[in-house]
């Protein structure tokens, strides 16, 4: 599992994240974290099926300011943003069915 630093090799910063436009959910965890990596597979199940969802994993701890910003004390903490504004958030998410309900809210299904 990693947890890719900003493009830019640094962690974006709160008004970068603020100004994403659409659909996206920043994960904040570690690579040594035991319930980050038990997290995966469910987070991974359920961003299948939303590939226009962008996700963005930030490596988190002290010291750490886009963490400290969103108030993140726990990992993994997905926060769900639309627009850049935080419509959900799941901590320790345990199945991938809840991640996908909370998946609906930032990218509902297209009525077809």
């Amino acid at each position: 599992m990693t947890f890719a630093a900003h493009p830019a090799g640094r962690e974006p910063a709160r008004d970068e994240v603020d100004a994403l436009a659409g659909a996206c959910v920043v994960e904040f965890g570690t690579p040594w974290c035991g319930f980050c990596r038990a997290a995966q597979p469910l987070i991974a199940a359920a961003l299948a099926g939303h590939p226009k969802v962008r996700h963005i994993k930030v490596e988190d701890g002290r010291g750490r300011a886009l963490g400290r910003s969103f108030g993140v004390k726990l990992w993994p903490t997905l926060v769900l943003l639309r627009d850049g504004r935080e419509l959900a958030r799941l901590v320790r998410p345990g199945a991938a069915q809840e991640i996908v309900r909370a998946l609906a809210l930032i990218d509902p299904p297209s009525a077809a």
